[in-house]
């Protein structure tokens, strides 16, 4: 090799090595391992942003969804935390105010047209973003309803309190079923605030006050919450549900099986419904139970880690993230809500006239965040065994009484979690 040769080598090997260095490697962890099919999205909105410019590498390692949380918990105490998290909604907050999160520098004027519920605010900063929402509906068949009589209720005019009681009474009544209502109860954690205290809300109570949230004083043992409370337990001594004991396999398959007339259910089952009743299927609004009907809002959602040293970085992957064709994938592929309606239109189900567009009405019309505080972490299981200590018997004011205080305690003790 002539000498010219040997420094055209090593130059040309200089600035591979140059360019390959310019390339930042971008840490990236999620929360859905063991999804193949979401696992395929996401891996290839990674692909497609790595192949898409020449500044940034995202190197993605997932976990699975019951791990992952204590996962990042453990990794943020020991210093190690990615570049780029996705956090469930409503436990945002807690890690923005543990210093997990940094807020999101991106351009808001994107996201202008999204879902309320995938905006993840807290303290009056954007922290993070979804690329969906959940909605939880009534599901039942029309023809359950026609049978006996019952009016089909819409967004513009649900069931009242007195009519879905009396919905329950007819179909338990008829003896076609094993329970008019099935709630869910086979499920726990994250479900109960999730799924139940929109009926807390509707009666006019809440988990904590939300305008101070320094206590949960009156809105978690007020009269509207012990209403709220004793309509609940009534629930299950009449037998109009299962309870805390019902089988998961029941929980997953009972409606479809024709055990249960109506399923308090969200769109991610929604599909496997649709596909065994047809045009036959409804999802209904939640019922009004005095103050407006309410459904639970925001899911999962990504943000910036407070430690990385690249968020404009992270950013960009995410804003890349947000176009309505992932958008649409993640919908078409696991029935979730696409945040736009842009993106709705291109899918099969949510566009106008789709047999799941209704959750997207939903979602924009009675969708309502979880509490918006650092401190929702333990309330919330205070609220879940509260629920479920009173759907077993326990005095209803006593059981209040006793989760108000066990969450203004840790309120007090985290000093109002900046409130």
């Amino acid at each position: 090799m002539t000498r010219t040769n040997l420094m055209a080598g090593t130059i040309l090997a200089s600035a591979l090595t140059t360019g390959a260095a310019a390339r930042t490697e971008l840490s990236m962890w999620y929360h859905g391992a063991g999804n193949e099919v979401e696992s395929d999205i996401i891996n290839g909105i990674v692909n497609d942003f790595n192949e898409s410019q020449e500044e940034w590498e995202v190197s993605l390692q997932s976990f699975p969804q019951g791990s992952y949380n204590d996962s990042v918990i453990a990794a943020a105490l020991a210093g190690n935390l990615p570049d780029i998290l996705d956090v469930d909604g409503p436990v945002m907050p807690n890690w923005a105010w543990s210093g997990y999160l940094q807020p999101l520098p991106i351009d808001e004027a994107i996201i202008e047209n999204f879902l309320p519920g995938t905006k993840g605010e807290w303290d009056g900063k954007l922290y993070s973003i979804g690329l969906w929402d959940a909605a939880v509906a009534m599901v039942t068949r029309q023809s359950y309803l026609e049978e006996h009589g019952i009016r089909i209720p819409t967004l513009e005019e649900p069931w009242t309190l007195e009519e879905f009681d009396a919905a329950l009474v007819t179909l338990k009544d008829s003896g076609d079923f094993q329970y008019p209502l099935d709630l869910g109860m086979a499920w726990t954690g994250e479900w109960y605030p999730y799924a139940f205290s929109p009926f807390l809300q509707s009666f006019g109570g809440d988990i904590v006050d939300r305008e101070t949230y320094t206590t949960a004083e009156g809105a978690l043992n007020g009269d509207a919450a012990v209403e709220f409370g004793e309509w609940w337990q009534s629930l299950f001594e009449r037998d109009l549900v299962p309870g805390t004991s019902q089988d998961p396999a029941d929980r997953e398959n009972g409606f479809v099986e024709g055990k249960y007339a109506i399923s308090w259910n969200g769109n991610w089952a929604a599909m496997n419904i649709l596909n065994e009743f047809g045009e036959d299927t409804l999802f209904l609004p939640a019922p009004d139970f005095g103050n407006g009907p309410v459904i639970g809002a925001a899911s999962w959602q990504f943000g910036v880690s407070a430690s990385s040293e690249h968020p404009e970085g992270a950013a960009a992957f995410i804003e890349f993230a947000l176009q309505d064709e992932y958008l649409a994938a993640f919908s078409n592929g696991i029935g979730l809500i696409p945040p736009t309606e842009s993106a709705a239109a291109m899918t099969e189900n949510y566009k106008d006239g789709g047999p799941m567009a209704v959750f997207y009405d939903l979602s924009e019309q009675q969708a309502k965040l979880r509490p918006v505080s650092p401190g929702y972490v333990v309330a919330a299981k205070v609220f879940e065994k509260a629920l479920a200590d009173i759907a077993n018997g326990a005095d209803v004011v006593d059981t209040l009484d006793a989760a108000v205080d066990e969450i203004d305690a840790d309120i007090e003790r985290n000093q109002g979690y900046g409130h």
